[in-house]
């Protein structure tokens, strides 16, 4: 099946409020030419300079996710354009977009990694460290950053109630940020869970984005 047939099928099947994330990461622009064309919009990158040089290349209008670990030495390579950061699990590193933000007069919108899975090789906060860093007067002072919701991956395994249970506890985690009072730096309104193997499962479970490869462009 073609790039464009692959991705018709998957939005076919995705509820109106949930956002798709075309995972693009490795492949070339002819392939992400294929699917812009085809009406996607959102790219998700895990490498900063890979991502940049896209954006350098392709229309203006895309909005580009960096979905992989982010090195704060890094930052500053994607500061002028990124339009979300998915994997952010230090006040370290907001303190460090919210510094590269600045330099560009721009608000970058964030969101917090959850650990919920139980491999180790996974990064994330737990809901301590959640609540550390949004309590924090450091975190408060931030202004060119905007925490828009949390993201999570699960466990890679076959055990779908495994998958079910870390998906559900994410969403317990999102509902109880969505009782905290908004400020100008909180406004929690995305879920990212779920990818190609298990994006049904995370939508049933309360995602509001899945993040999408295989499925679009094929085995990397």
């Amino acid at each position: 099946m073609s790039i464009t047939k692959n991705l018709t099928q998957i939005k076919s099947q995705l509820p109106a409020h949930v956002t798709l994330v075309a995972v693009s990461k490795t492949k070339p622009v002819s392939d992400l030419m294929e699917s812009y064309n085809a009406g996607q919009r959102i790219f998700g990158e895990n490498k900063i300079q890979e991502m940049t040089e896209k954006w350098e290349q392709m229309p203006k209008d895309i909005e580009w996710h960096m979905i992989g670990h982010v090195q704060t030495n890094k930052v500053k390579f994607m500061a002028e354009y990124v339009s979300l950061i998915h994997g952010v699990d230090s006040l370290k590193l907001l303190q460090e977009i919210n510094k590269q933000a600045k330099k560009h007069n721009r608000v970058i919108d964030c969101l917090l990694q959850i650990h919920i899975a139980e491999e180790e090789t996974k990064f994330g906060l737990d809901e301590e460290e959640l609540n550390h860093i949004l309590t924090s007067e450091d975190y408060n002072s931030l202004e060119n950053i905007r925490i828009v919701g949390l993201m999570g991956m699960a466990t890679f395994t076959e055990n779908q109630n495994q998958i079910e249970k870390e998906f559900n506890h994410l969403k317990t985690i999102f509902d109880k940020l969505n009782t905290i009072p908004f400020t100008q730096n909180l406004k929690p309104n995305i879920l990212s869970m779920g990818m190609s193997g298990d994006y049904q499962l995370a939508i049933s479970c309360g995602s509001t984005m899945v993040r999408i490869g295989s499925s679009i462009f094929g085995a990397r």
